[in-house]
């Protein structure tokens, strides 16, 4: 059964939750005694601390993305590498085989710029198999093992990268998912926290009542300071 993507439950940046639970965590050590009739004691106080501390320390995306580009990178030059050491094979098989013939076509090197990742691979692995078994039929073309092992080599070390792209996107969808579960624990939290510091000053003190508000988005909260000035 297909896992559900996890959706957030807070309209908030990753930054601007971290900083309203910043902020919020600064209220409670203020106000700790009067959380703690509410069964809101220093143990609940450390627990959403330590929430916080470990979302701040998840990489975020502009890391993961900048990874994941860095393994993209990789693979493409390691792609251009594989079609470099191919074209110099089948340069070299063009000059003892017609390149409108069936022979020729055993190497299936047609269109090879236009081929996904996964079929230059395959390519790369059919030009190596394919040339050493014509490679006495080739004598004379300038073929030689090494070009033929060269193709070889190149079509690891491409398969090799497409590995670790496919890596750092998984990698990516995981930590994603993984600071998105996060966040809403840390939310849910929040408003917990917020709930508590509103019902504490709601008659008492409206400044104190103010810093238990939480505003969903920075256009909300401009709005709110110029309803409070006017």
């Amino acid at each position: 059964m297909k896992k559900q993507s996890v959706s957030r439950e807070y309209n908030f940046s990753d930054a601007e939750l971290y900083s309203e639970c910043t902020a919020r965590i600064q209220y409670l050590r203020r106000d700790a005694s009067d959380f703690n009739s509410y069964g809101f004691d220093e143990k609940s106080r450390k627990a959403f601390e330590n929430l916080v501390i470990s979302y701040g320390n998840l990489p975020d995306d502009n890391e993961l993305v900048g990874d994941q580009m860095q393994a993209t990178q990789k693979k493409n030059d390691a792609a251009e590498s594989l079609k470099t050491a191919i074209r110099t094979v089948m340069t070299r098989v063009a000059v003892k085989i017609d390149i409108k013939s069936g022979k020729y076509r055993k190497f299936g090197t047609h269109k090879m710029n236009d081929m996904s990742d996964a079929n230059l691979l395959l390519c790369g692995l059919r030009v190596a198999r394919v040339a050493e078994q014509l490679l006495p039929f080739l004598d004379g073309s300038g073929l030689r093992m090494d070009l033929i092992d060269r193709v070889r080599q190149c079509s690891k070390a491409f398969e090799s990268a497409l590995h670790i792209q496919f890596d750092k996107i998984a990698e990516r969808d995981i930590a994603v998912e993984k600071r998105v579960e996060l966040g809403n624990a840390i939310y849910r939290q929040l408003v917990l926290v917020c709930s508590i510091g509103k019902d504490i000053w709601a008659e008492n003190n409206k400044a104190k009542y103010e810093n238990y508000t939480i505003y969903e988005s920075n256009n909300e909260q401009k709005k709110n300071r110029k309803k409070a000035a006017a």
